[in-house]
């Protein structure tokens, strides 16, 4: 028990360090008075996307209890406590602008999780295909060049172990990258344009803990996600969307008398302290019945036109194979809905 606070308070100090470095960084500079913040500054935005349903029908407040392959995607620590030897997902996000996100995440635990679990994940943006123009000196006022359809995939390794009974770890290593397509710049001597290729990739990083109190199922967490160094688009710079969680969740269940092997209703809170927009609150609430059935709903605030979060899920048994489906519908305002789907398996 000493070992485990030892490790969750050395990490949680890292972890802070590493929030108050990245607040510094941007730091709000103060100009007649008036507070100016930095927003809307990072690109690779679909590094934020909340591709599970499971988390999105929460808020997205995932930062403690997901425990399987997806666990990368939110907080790796918590690959380490999978209960399955293979755990596999499969999904898709339809997202605003007619614009999908494809998910792909696979996790081993060999020799019964003596070595830690190991994982893989992929996700892919589909943004459709885009008419190309480009400035001219005619009746339109530009020349059309054909389409163009950008792209951004995102090829991970993660790693987690769980160093006690109670304290975990996790790490996941991205290489990400993403093409604009090419540009056109004029020649009006010969009326051609000349191609330039506007594409950029580098590594980036998530780091996780999570820690199981001993009181009933109460569970802390903390990850910071998307460490990397600048990007340069031609002339222009920018940095990945770092963000910094800090979560809790627990099976309210445990404070009742009803049957803990027939209900569960897990409740999940995560403060959220982004790089380029406002801290936000996410919080999130799944009902199972028999482990089977599973009703889900969450909100995050502040928000602009995202709305409340729906979700639903089903898994059952099939031989040593467990199987499950899961949805969640997301409103957003002005931009129409969200959808998600996932399959995920387990052996």
């Amino acid at each position: 028990m000493k070992t485990a606070t030892r490790y969750f308070a050395i990490t949680g100090v890292l972890a802070l360090l590493l929030a108050s470095a990245a607040s510094a960084q941007e730091g709000s500079e103060f100009v007649d008075d008036i507070e100016r913040e930095r927003l809307a500054q990072t690109g690779m935005k679909f590094l934020n996307i909340s591709v599970s349903p499971r988390a999105a029908a929460m808020g997205s407040a995932a930062t403690t209890h997901e425990s399987s392959s997806m666990s990368m995607f939110y907080n790796p620590a918590g690959m380490g406590s999978m209960p399955t030897a293979v755990h596999v997902a499969f999904g898709q996000v339809q997202w605003i602008g007619d614009i999908d996100y494809n998910m792909a995440a696979i996790a081993f635990r060999p020799g019964q999780g003596n070595y830690g679990v190991v994982g893989l994940t992929l996700v892919a943006a589909n943004y459709g295909d885009f008419v190309e123009t480009i400035r001219f000196d005619n009746d339109e006022g530009y020349l059309r060049l054909g389409t163009f359809s950008p792209t951004a995939i995102a090829v991970g390794l993660g790693y987690a172990r769980s160093l006690t009974d109670r304290f975990s770890v996790g790490a996941h290593a991205k290489y990400v990258h993403q093409e604009l397509t090419s540009g056109g710049v004029m020649s009006y001597a010969n009326e051609s344009a000349e191609r330039s290729s506007f594409n950029e990739g580098t590594m980036a990083f998530d780091f996780g803990v999570l820690y199981e109190t001993g009181f009933r199922s109460l569970d802390f967490g903390m990850s910071v996600r998307n460490l990397s160094g600048e990007i340069t688009y031609a002339e222009e710079n920018f940095e990945l969307p770092l963000t910094f969680h800090v979560g809790a969740s627990m099976d309210m269940v445990d404070l009742t008398a009803l049957n803990a092997n027939l209900h569960s209703v897990l409740l999940s809170i995560d403060a959220e302290r982004p790089r380029d927009y406002s801290e936000q609150l996410k919080a999130g609430v799944e009902y199972m019945f028999m482990n089977t059935f599973a009703l889900r709903a969450g909100y995050t605030f502040p928000t602009d036109e995202q709305g409340i979060n729906l979700g639903a899920g089903v898994q059952t048994g099939v031989s040593s194979m467990r199987i499950g489906v899961d949805y969640a519908y997301t409103q957003f305002g002005l931009f129409g809905n969200v959808n998600r789907f996932a399959l995920h398996l387990g052996l």
